[in-house]
């Protein structure tokens, strides 16, 4: 399956503590696999973005849909597929 990463800043979302905050990945993975989607890691993040969220998505309309669901739990953000650097070698090698 293809990996996503996505940078999510946390701008429009009204957090009212850091434990609401925390108890949302259950239900955003809960809702990742709902879409054909699996949620690999997340990680909270300093600098210019407040998370990282890393998923494996069926195809692309999987993708889109869970990067949706970031989006409906307040998380706003980019979403782009990751491509493993082996694989970026061998396609190199290719050209």
């Amino acid at each position: 399956m293809p990996t996503y990463a996505a940078l999510v800043d946390l701008d429009d979302r009204d957090v009212q503590n850091a434990q609401e905050l925390a108890s949302i990945w259950g239900e955003i993975k809960t809702e990742f696999e709902q879409h054909n989607s699996e949620l690999i890691d997340s990680y909270a993040a300093l600098g210019r973005h407040d998370f990282l969220i890393v998923f494996e998505a069926g195809d692309r309309e999987a993708a889109f849909k869970s990067a949706l669901t970031l989006r409906r739990h307040g998380l706003e953000g980019e979403t782009m597929e990751l491509v493993d650097t082996d694989d970026f070698a061998n396609l190199v090698d290719e050209i």
